[in-house]
């Protein structure tokens, strides 16, 4: 029988360096894949989608036919190219023969292809999932057979095949590909990233505090109450006898409307419509907070703390702006607690919360202690003012202007020089 050709052997390595190209660009590919896009295109029916995401829950089985083929087709070529090199070159040829093999599979069969691969793992991926399963099929009892041998030696070193990887994003992970969800116009992106933060924030963070919460105290008289009410801004108003702490329940201002047209208002009309008051814990997370809303379909919620004592009060409204955003595009020029002046300082209301001076101006003062400006204020000079006094916190420049009740009514922020 004659030798076969050089040129027949070198039309083999070149079919083998081919072969051994799709194992080496299919591995990458596969492993590359997206499986949250996966998933998505094989719900939406795409056949090698579904293929590719059935081979991957057995990584074990599908690493083991390609690396099968892929080790083949490698040492093949290789047993081929010495043949060749010990024809051109005699024995010096057992010596070229790795060199140039080395050389070539490295560029063409490895470094080429899962470059290409990783580039684009769909249109290499999905495609050879079909190609794959055929091989699967095929070379099963010797796949079972390595993955028998292979899974026993890892079970000796304490790693186990049923160990599988966790797939799911924690929060922290899914934040981060919303932020980094460059197909994501900003409006939704952050709105996505406001859900994920509820979790972050609890509501004594966005609470209306005791202090500024608008009632109305049945024990005052009459034609005070009914120039409140007609007064007033809110939809829903507590109403308390004698002290915020003494609440008794929440009145609606369309069941208002029902006795103020009457010409004989009484009390009792007031005491008849107002509804029972909603408590919750002041360190409730927003995010939890959001469902009991809508569990005990209630809009008006008053904060308490571990004593039972008022805190503050919160709407379902609140909760809706930290994932949407403020209501209107100009918050700091229409908030009545943050006022801009002609030289870029701004003055503070003392009981507006660090965190929504954050998120309205863009600052990063700390929201890791006190709520309200006021507080952190205070905190930092660890006493009450008793006069006009500036503090530089955090590269910013606060300047007490108005102190009443124990407390900074008035603040001047603004960005601290830098110094020379």
């Amino acid at each position: 029988m004659d030798e076969p050709s050089l040129e027949f052997l070198f039309g083999l390595i070149v079919l083998l360096i081919v072969l051994s190209a799709y194992f080496s660009g299919s591995e990458t590919a596969m492993m590359a894949l997206n499986r949250y896009r996966l998933k998505h295109l094989a719900n939406e029916g795409h056949g090698g989608a579904k293929l590719a995401a059935k081979l991957l829950e057995r990584p074990d089985r599908l690493l083991s036919v390609i690396l099968i083929g892929n080790n083949l087709a490698n040492f093949s070529a290789a047993s081929l190219a010495t043949v060749i090199a010990i024809k051109m070159f005699g024995d010096n040829g057992v010596a070229i023969a790795p060199i140039a093999c080395t050389i070539v599979f490295l560029i063409f069969a490895e470094v080429a292809p899962k470059t290409i691969s990783a580039a684009y793992p769909e249109k290499v991926a999905l495609p050879s999932s079909y190609i794959l399963k055929v091989l699967l099929t095929l070379l099963f009892p010797l796949v079972w057979s390595v993955n028998v041998i292979a899974n026993g030696i890892l079970r000796l070193i304490g790693i186990r095949q049923e160990d599988q990887i966790d797939d799911h994003l924690s929060h922290e992970e899914l934040r981060t590909v919303v932020f980094e969800g460059s197909k994501i116009a900003d409006h939704p992106q952050n709105m996505m990233l406001g859900v994920l933060d509820l979790k972050n924030v609890s509501v004594e963070d966005i609470m209306v505090p005791k202090a500024e919460i608008f009632g109305i105290d049945i024990e005052d008289d009459l034609e005070d109450i009914i120039a409140q009410l007609r007064s007033g801004q809110h939809t829903r108003v507590p109403v308390f006898k004698g002290d915020i702490d003494k609440i008794i329940g929440i009145l609606h201002m369309r069941n208002a409307v029902k006795f103020l047209s009457e010409e004989n208002i009484s009390k009792a009309s007031i005491l008849q419509v107002i509804e029972d008051p909603y408590f919750i814990p002041e360190n409730t997370p927003l995010q939890t907070q959001l469902i009991n809303f809508q569990k005990q379909k209630e809009r008006l919620a008053l904060a308490v703390d571990e004593y039972g004592d008022i805190q503050g009060i919160v709407a379902i409204e609140d909760i809706l702006e930290e994932i949407v955003g403020a209501y209107t595009t100009d918050l700091a020029a229409t908030n009545v607690d943050i006022h801009p002046q002609d030289d870029g300082s701004f003055l503070i209301d003392g009981g507006t919360h660090v965190r929504l001076l954050n998120r309205q101006l863009g600052w990063t003062l700390p929201q890791d202690g006190p709520k309200t400006m006021s507080g952190l204020i205070i905190e930092h000079l660890e006493t009450i003012p008793d006069s006009v006094v500036s503090i530089t916190l955090e590269g910013y420049r606060i300047e007490v202007m108005l102190i009443q009740d124990n407390m900074v009514k008035t603040a001047k922020v603004c960005l601290a020089p830098e110094p020379f």
